[in-house]
């Protein structure tokens, strides 16, 4: 994966937020329960955590990649992400969209671009533990690529992710499935099925047999 993909799929999430008219920010997404405004405040999060990230040295040897990353990721644990989603509304309520707007305007290319000029061997330390550069970004790039799908759930108009963007969250899904999914489908379908935002179609399902019981893959 090139080291500007991820600046590419936040230009992307950009590009989306520019167009939105006031009465967008209040539209659903994919995400349940979250609007549009929501999930911007979600994505700046991650954004944030990309900076301080990079500047917090691993100093051990790495415990995750880009794979094994998720497989901390349990969602339906504890209280099922109820105080994270809470706590999501509420500050991003507290925003008018112009201002979340610039908050995300200022922070994303930053994060992009601090991404992007990192040595990708560099160790670095998140959520207690240590992955290199290349595989942080990995995860994060498939973080904005679906919950770019997510945002424009319903916002027709709107274009969707980068395709280099997409191009690896679907690597990561192959990889974490059992087998890796059959090559004609876009990558787009894949990523909504591997993370269980759609869930198969009855020739889907034939197609991939007992590791459609597997689905969603993260979490």
């Amino acid at each position: 994966m090139s080291p500007g993909v991820l600046a590419a799929a936040y230009d992307a999430v950009t590009g989306v937020l520019d167009g939105l008219a006031p009465v967008d920010w209040d539209r659903p997404t994919r995400a349940e329960g979250w609007t549009v405004r929501d999930l911007t405040f979600h994505l700046l999060l991650d954004a944030q955590r990309a900076l301080v990230t990079l500047a917090s040295p691993g100093e051990r040897a790495p415990d995750r990649d880009r794979y094994d990353y998720w497989s901390a990721f349990h969602p339906a644990s504890g209280d099922g992400g109820a105080a994270h989603a809470d706590f999501v509304r509420r500050a991003a309520a507290a925003y008018g969209e112009r201002a979340l707007l610039a908050v995300w305007r200022d922070t994303a290319p930053a994060a992009g671009h601090a991404v992007a000029v990192a040595d990708p061997a560099d160790l670095v330390a998140t959520q207690g533990h240590v992955l290199t550069v290349a595989d942080l970004a990995s995860t994060l790039v498939l973080e904005a690529s679906v919950h770019h799908l997510d945002l424009v759930l319903d916002l027709p108009d709107a274009a969707g992710p980068p395709a280099a963007a997409l191009a690896e969250t679907r690597h990561v899904l192959d990889v974490l499935a059992p087998a890796p999914f059959p090559a004609p489908w876009p990558d787009e379908r894949v990523a909504l099925l591997g993370t269980g935002r759609v869930l198969p179609d009855d020739a889907e399902r034939a197609a991939l047999g007992d590791a459609a019981d597997r689905l969603p893959l993260l979490g």
